[in-house]
């Protein structure tokens, strides 16, 4: 049996994480595990859940993305982090927080 990556995706807008978890659906190997509204709800999660990947809007409400990669990082290194903007200005302090990716909201992977 396949292990399974299991991915926390963390956006202020529902909408946008509907979108991510029907991207990730289709792709073979991932389970997307538990969804946030901020960075806050995102770090709870994570340590409930122990996943192996978090996928972090930029700006949230309340704890960004870019605060919460940092505490994801600094608390559990070995959970990959991608950061995600519409904002290309954001890429270097995202990858200073210790990211493992930036990517920019639309582009193609």
């Amino acid at each position: 049996m396949e292990k399974l990556t299991r991915l926390v995706i963390a956006d202020d807008s529902p909408r946008a994480r509907h979108g991510q978890r029907a991207i990730l659906a289709i792709q073979p190997g991932i389970e997307v595990v538990g969804e946030a509204g901020d960075g806050k709800e995102a770090i709870s999660l994570v340590e409930k859940i122990q996943p192996d990947g978090v996928i972090l809007d930029v700006r949230m409400p309340g704890m960004d993305g870019l605060e919460a990669a940092r505490r994801i990082k600094d608390r559990w290194p070995e959970i990959k982090v991608i950061v995600l903007s519409m904002y290309a200005t954001y890429r270097e302090e995202a990858l200073a927080t210790g990211a493992d990716a930036f990517l920019l909201k639309g582009c193609p992977v």
